[in-house]
């Protein structure tokens, strides 16, 4: 009667942890999903910040430089 009972214990622990192994594979499947999807996120908003920056470069280069801007007299000095 012993070794039916351990044996029994034997089974449903086996049983509970095979369960446990599927939940487990699930719940990776997914985290798995997330993480290339977060990926893609990142990659695209990195891509996003490159093409800003270098808009913001380009508007930085067509700013006149200061000693150009400093050079025109004002029309009150003339006067």
């Amino acid at each position: 009667m012993a070794y039916s009972d351990t044996i029994d214990q034997i089974a449903e622990r086996v049983d509970h942890l095979l369960l446990r192994h599927e939940e487990l594979q699930r719940t990776n499947a997914l985290l798995t999903q997330q993480v290339q999807a977060l990926s893609l996120e990142r990659d695209q908003l990195k891509s996003r910040l490159a093409a800003a920056r270098a808009r913001v470069d380009a508007l930085i280069e067509r700013l006149p430089t200061s000693a150009s801007t400093a050079a025109p007299a004002s029309p009150e000095a003339s006067t």
